[in-house]
């Protein structure tokens, strides 16, 4: 495992639990961060490793004596209701090569994402030793976490996909991007969420139903009204206004508990 930089791993507080910010060196100049939501005095009863939807970035960085980060995305934005349910939200940035433009599709099915997020795996489990540690991608990251699920296998306890990215939607064409990913290849626990109502052209929920003889499937329907595009974070594709109900079903799943497979 790569070391820990220690001029880089930021905390917010002194006290044991709080949040903190690290970064990891994980290739030849190239460095990996996140960030560690603090628990609240909750007993931490696993970890999940929570990749954001489009570009990835959520600019994580230390601003005033604050961390700060993007919290529009559905997974930092719901990150209470996972602590609330005894599971660390653990937010993963772009390594620092990828800043720029965002990770490509090709970077998210590359041995290099591989290796970074497989530094961020083994130091959350040392940072939370015996208890498991969950992958959780949702639109365009589910194209990371699937790939990632496939080629890190039991280090990783399980992966979790919402909103899936099963097209890639141009002007032109959709083309396959999870539609035709080799599903055998992911060897750990699966678990499908999706909204019925999901208005993204890239994300239909008809093909995670198609999945559900496979993977167990959350189907999630109502919420607020939109407040941002059918594929951005304030629709039904990031569970406005049924962050609540979907995390706590994510998080029985994780917990190995009793869960609704239909959220009403």
């Amino acid at each position: 495992m790569k070391r820990l930089l220690p001029a880089v791993a930021l905390f917010a507080a002194a006290c044991a639990g709080a949040q903190e910010l690290v970064t990891l060196g994980t290739r030849p100049g190239v460095t990996e961060s996140f960030f560690i939501a603090g628990m609240g005095g909750r007993e931490p009863r696993s970890v999940a490793l929570m990749l954001s939807g489009g570009g990835g970035n959520i600019h994580l960085r230390r601003e005033a004596g604050e961390i700060r980060f993007g919290q529009r995305n559905f997974l930092p934005r719901a990150r209470r209701e996972f602590i609330r349910n005894g599971i660390v939200p653990v937010i993963v940035d772009n390594p620092s090569d990828q800043q720029r433009d965002g990770m490509s599709d090709a970077f998210r099915q590359s041995r290099e994402h591989a290796d970074d997020i497989r530094a961020v795996v083994r130091e959350a489990r040392a940072r939370f030793p015996g208890i498991p540690v969950f992958l959780v991608g949702t639109s365009r990251s589910t194209l990371s976490a699937a790939h990632l699920a496939a080629a890190l296998g039991e280090e990783l306890s399980g992966v979790v996909l919402t909103s899936s990215l099963f097209y890639e939607d141009t002007s032109r064409q959709a083309r396959g991007a999870l539609v035709g990913f080799d599903w055998s290849r992911i060897k750990v626990p699966l678990l499908l969420v999706h909204h019925r109502d999901d208005g993204c052209r890239a994300t239909p929920y008809r093909e995670a139903a198609a999945l559900a003889s496979r993977f167990p499937l959350v189907s999630v329907r109502g919420g607020k009204p939109p407040e941002s595009g059918p594929c951005d974070p304030l629709a039904a594709h990031g569970y406005f206004g049924r962050e609540a109900e979907t995390v706590d079903a994510i998080a029985a799943w994780m917990l190995k508990r009793p869960y609704p497979k239909q959220i009403e």
